[in-house]
């Protein structure tokens, strides 16, 4: 649940000093404070709680088994896009590309010298094969402990599939035609040849992209960390199957789709050293952008409805003791998110500006996930008719506040405006230089007179 702070004490005079008098009443009356209503600038905050995210990040994962044969990078070395940052050595991944481009020109030369009685176990044979590469990504995709992406991903693999059983049951068709003598045999030849020919280059697609892929090269531009980050998975079906290093979940999961697979326990590090093993999806670099941080915060649903975009807040950050940051409100998400607390709550993404000490020194940058506090400056009024929070009181479902006339105190509905937790507008009710109790109201009654 977000709370609302106490506004700065500029903006929260109990009432406007001009001509104003506060006293406290007699030995009967203690603990009542009677003020002037004065006029003063009010706003309404609300807090969030806040972690700091990068612009983007992206992890580079071993696409096969193998070795680092080459680390071109340092930890902590900015990198542009596009630059080639570490070469895996994978003989397996290499003999399965051979296997696949030998496979690829047999199913291409297929056909010659084929009899009907041949056909049956050809369907067979590129049906079990493709069966084979379907089922492995089916329990790769199942390994994936995020149930959106896991059925994502599923419906990928589904889609595939159903591209080669298209081709599959027309080589059906034809087969089934030429042995009821329907139809020649160059037709089922050809039928068949066709579904041969599209599991074949599904194969060498595959890969030829897991080759390619032991050359990892910078998505995007940004610094270099070794290892790979917590929340990760591969959001293709290339990367499913081991093709290639996808990017990693940055701080704001809406910057990328994807990151590493898992990493290690506490205390141990997940760099892997020039020469070191590597297994498929192994993190071997993750790439942070930090040219633009900015904030993911999360509202309570009870004030979400005062936040837009444009609204600007101050920032303050747990590992920056009295520093101060600025911020503005980027977009507000239209689903909702369960907090740790178990109320409903919507991420606020906001970005964030530089920040200044109390001495007005330029404070340190903030880094990727660290914790804060957002002050949403939701509503404000200046010149605003103000009383302290604490002069007004419910009185059957309604505002109201205790005015003096003539000595006596009676109570006065009022309509609230922006509402601070220390100082309230008052739209209507009473007016400045109206005298009201601004402390002790439980123990006014109607007609009370006070000196």
């Amino acid at each position: 649940m977000a709370t609302r702070p106490r506004l700065l004490t500029a903006l929260l005079a109990v009432v406007a000093l001009t001509g104003t008098t506060a006293a406290s009443c007699g030995d009967d009356q203690s603990g009542v404070t009677v003020a002037q209503v004065g006029r003063s600038e009010v706003a309404e905050v609300i807090d969030a709680p806040a972690t700091v995210t990068a612009r983007a990040a992206a992890t580079l994962t071993a696409p096969a088994d193998g070795t680092l044969a080459s680390l071109r990078v340092q930890p902590g070395q900015r990198v542009a896009r596009g630059q080639v940052l570490a070469v895996i050595d994978s003989p397996s991944a290499q003999e399965r590309l051979k296997q696949a481009r030998e496979a690829l020109r047999a199913a291409r030369r297929a056909g010659r010298g084929v009899g009907v009685g041949d056909l049956g176990g050809r369907r067979r044979g590129t049906d079990k094969a493709a069966a084979e590469a379907f089922d492995a990504a089916r329990q790769a995709a199942g390994k994936i402990g995020d149930p959106q992406l896991r059925s994502a991903l599923l419906l990928q693999v589904d889609s595939a599939q159903q591209q080669y059983e298209s081709a599959a049951r027309a080589a059906d068709q034809a087969v089934a035609a030429v042995q009821r003598g329907m139809a020649g045999l160059n037709n089922a030849v050809s039928a068949l040849s066709a579904a041969q020919r599209l599991q074949a280059q599904q194969a060498y697609d595959l890969a030829k992209a897991t080759v390619d892929a032991l050359t990892l090269r910078a998505p995007i531009a940004g610094v270099v960390q070794p290892g790979g980050t917590r929340a990760a998975a591969p959001t293709d079906l290339t990367s499913l199957l081991g093709a290639a290093g996808g990017g990693a979940a940055g701080i704001d999961p809406a910057v990328l789709g994807a990151g590493a697979q898992g990493g290690p326990p506490p205390g141990v590090d997940d760099a892997v050293p020039a020469g070191g093993r590597v297994t498929a999806g192994t993190p071997v670099l993750t790439i942070v952008d930090i040219g633009q941080l900015g904030l993911l915060a999360e509202v309570d649903e009870t004030d979400v409805l005062l936040v837009r975009a444009g609204l600007t807040a101050s920032v303050e950050l747990d590992a920056a003791t009295g520093a101060t940051y600025d911020a503005t409100v980027r977009s507000v998400d239209v689903l909702p998110t369960s907090s740790a607390r178990g109320g409903v709550t919507y991420r606020v993404r906001l970005g964030l500006g530089a920040g200044r000490l109390g001495e007005g020194e330029p404070a340190p940058t903030p880094r990727p996930g660290m914790n804060a506090v957002v002050h949403l400056r939701v509503r404000e009024a200046t010149d605003a008719v103000a009383v302290p929070a604490s002069a007004v009181f419910s009185d059957d479902g309604r505002d109201a506040v205790w005015v003096l006339r003539d000595g006596r105190a009676g109570r006065v509905p009022v309509t609230v405006g922006v509402q601070g937790q220390d100082l309230v507008q008052i739209v209507s009710g009473v007016r400045a230089g109206d005298r009201i109790v601004v402390r002790g109201t439980d123990r006014i009654h109607d007609g009370q007179e006070l000196k």
